[in-house]
């Protein structure tokens, strides 16, 4: 069941399980999930089935309603995650802007050089936390703060600089048992009462990537 890290008659903010849906579904989804404990939730946001970590839902339509509006101010709700990239970036910290075209047909986006129908800006900052060596290649553990909310923005972002996130195969990434991305932190005002919130989660140090990284 998803781990509960906050919650009161208005939301839940919960920690995503690896390998489940994030919105409704057939088959196992966390709304699912929630229900089945008696919970029932609207979604307001969308984490890929293979990213775990942090996620908000609302449990009333007021409160579904402010949060969906609070989702696209990414200076109001923060979301923070960890990466797991193939190599080490020049730059310890960096501001990377993309312009990405989501292929709906396909669920895969692109890089593109110029504005066209269906193409967004994308932006993020990272900041490298730790790079180590390993019998598989180097790997970086990167902060990763996102200001846009692409489809698969930090995944192709960082691909297209030949830095794939670990697993990440749709991307050129190496094969894996997980993929090395996680929603690590979650900073919103409340919808209702406008008060601070902040969680976050770690993932689970003996599933790799996370293992490689004293730092987590």
């Amino acid at each position: 069941m998803p781990k509960i890290l906050y919650q009161d008659p208005h939301l839940f903010l919960i920690e995503k399980p690896v390998g489940v849906s994030s919105q409704d579904a057939e088959g196992d989804c966390v709304p699912r999930r929630l229900a089945a404990l008696g919970y029932p939730v609207k979604t307001v946001h969308r984490l890929d089935k293979l990213t775990g970590g942090v996620m908000a839902y609302a449990r009333t339509d007021k409160a579904a309603g402010r949060l969906s509006a609070l989702v696209g101010q990414h200076t109001l709700f923060v979301k923070e995650y960890l990466a797991v990239v193939q190599g080490c970036p020049a730059e310890t910290t960096a501001t990377l802007t993309d312009l990405l075209y989501h292929d709906v047909r396909r669920n895969k986006s692109y890089t593109v050089t110029r504005p066209r129908k269906g193409v967004r800006e994308a932006n993020l900052d990272y900041t490298v936390l730790e790079t180590v060596k390993t019998d598989e290649g180097t790997f970086s553990l990167l902060s990763v703060r996102l200001h846009t909310g692409r489809t698969h923005q930090i995944r192709v972002q960082f691909a297209s600089r030949q830095m794939p996130l670990y697993g990440d195969t749709r991307y050129g990434g190496i094969k894996g048992d997980s993929l090395g991305l996680w929603s690590h932190r979650l900073t919103l005002p409340h919808p209702i009462t406008n008060q601070p919130l902040s969680v976050q989660s770690h993932p689970n140090k003996a599933v790799a990537p996370w293992c490689y990284f004293s730092s987590i």
